[in-house]
């Protein structure tokens, strides 16, 4: 009865307008104080989660992707990869598949990631015959690679939260974020062949070469940040930061395509970014003080372990919560509010946490492109200016592929956990 009240609570503040920072907050700190517990446990709780070293990770690599992408780094990127394959089947969709995954990989943002690449590549695409509702499902579906292709924000909270080692976390969603560039490689190219879409001249030696050197200072950044990270030369923090000066290096005086007032905008944009992401995790800290004191995660978990039996049950019932979280919260709110929950349960069922992390944020993806709180949806919408409902309906068929991507991890766990544990 008292989940069924919070739970109440919590969707008719949502409903209501308030954000979810103070939702969250609000009902966290009532519950304190209803239960008798003191209104003190709630800025302390505020105080130690904004106080975490690997939380600064977060606004660095919101300046590095920011910076990235008001230096023109996507075209230069988009325009490397075209010149190699766009002349396959559906060149120009593997192109934006290719390209959403590489620039995932530097700035672990699928907000960024879908505004760079789809600035470029719709306008392109259009003009070559693809159909628009493929366009925008490929865009909006690409872009959601940022938060699977490590570095990943998602996956830095969900560390955070849990205390697991981040760096694991990565490594683990290497093989699943590879898994699904191929499926929606694959998919791209049937349906580009079947319905005769796309299909351009080959690019000439001497395009390609001057597109892959103009592309190279970028590629580089990503081996650069991800080789820190997994060679344990450098933390996540430090790498973010190393990200940031080279992203600075590569825009200004490498390529000249940053200039003050676009740098200053960048900034901005990631300041508030960045506050509206540790509202969030400062109110969802106080909301987990107060649920983790009324003993409901352990109840929830107690009531899972009781009513479902088996391992693919559960998964099953931890999907289909996470899409109707998906209607209501964004994706760093779920990972907030369902893994002190969820996880309890996952690991009593005997789940690896590094495996149920990359699993949520595959579920997570899958809500970045769920009406009517999907944000990539409205990135491309805003991009393409188009409706809402042509990118819901384009997206479909990649949805499919994601669902069919997180059974293919249940099935094989080592998808996620070979290269951490076993490479």
């Amino acid at each position: 009865m008292t989940v069924a009240l919070i739970l109440l609570a919590l969707f008719g503040l949502l409903l209501a307008g308030v954000p979810v920072a103070f939702a969250l907050g609000g009902i966290g700190l009532g519950m304190l104080l209803a239960g008798g517990f003191s209104p003190l446990m709630a800025p302390q709780a505020v105080l130690s989660t904004l106080d975490g070293f690997i939380l600064l990770a977060v606004p660095l690599f919101l300046l590095m992707s920011n910076v990235l992408l008001k230096g023109g780094v996507g075209r230069d990127l988009f325009a490397a990869v075209q010149a190699w394959v766009g002349h396959w089947p559906g060149g120009l969709a593997v192109a934006t598949i290719l390209s959403c995954g590489i620039f995932a990989a530097i700035s672990g943002s699928s907000v960024a990631t879908a505004a760079t690449i789809g600035t470029v590549a719709i306008p392109e695409m259009l003009a070559r015959g693809y159909e628009r509702r493929f366009v925008y499902g490929l865009l909006a579906a690409g872009g959601t690679l940022g938060i699977l292709i490590p570095p990943s924000i998602p996956m830095i909270v969900y560390g955070f939260v849990t205390e697991e080692s981040v760096i694991a976390l990565f490594l683990a969603g290497i093989g699943p974020g590879l898994a699904l560039v191929v499926l929606f490689i694959g998919f791209s190219m049937i349906y580009a062949a079947v319905n005769g879409m796309g299909r351009s001249e080959a690019a000439s030696w001497e395009t390609r070469r001057a597109a892959t050197i103009r592309a190279l200072p970028s590629i580089a950044l990503a081996l650069l940040v991800i080789g820190a990270i997994y060679t344990g030369a450098a933390t996540p923090t430090e790498a973010a930061a190393i990200g940031f000066a080279a992203a600075l290096l590569i825009t200004g005086p490498l390529l000249g395509t940053l200039t003050w007032p676009t740098f200053r905008e960048a900034a901005i944009e990631a300041m508030a970014t960045t506050a509206a992401i540790l509202l969030i995790v400062a109110g969802a800290k106080v909301f987990g003080k107060a649920i983790a004191l009324y003993r409901i995660p352990q109840e929830i978990s107690t009531f899972i372990g009781q009513v479902i039996e088996t391992p693919l049950a559960f998964v099953v019932v931890v999907a289909l919560v996470l899409l109707v979280m998906g209607l209501v919260f964004e994706a760093l709110s779920m990972v907030l509010i369902m893994t002190p929950v969820l996880l309890p349960a996952a690991m009593a069922l005997g789940f690896d946490p590094i495996w149920f992390g990359v699993f949520m944020v595959i579920m997570v993806e899958c809500a970045l492109i769920t009406p009517p709180v999907g944000l990539n949806l409205y990135v491309i919408q805003a991009v393409a200016r188009t409706t809402l409902g042509d990118v819901a309906r384009g997206v479909l068929p990649f949805l499919g592929l994601m669902f069919l991507t997180a059974a293919l991890l249940f099935v094989w766990t080592d998808l996620a956990l070979y290269i951490p544990f076993k490479l």
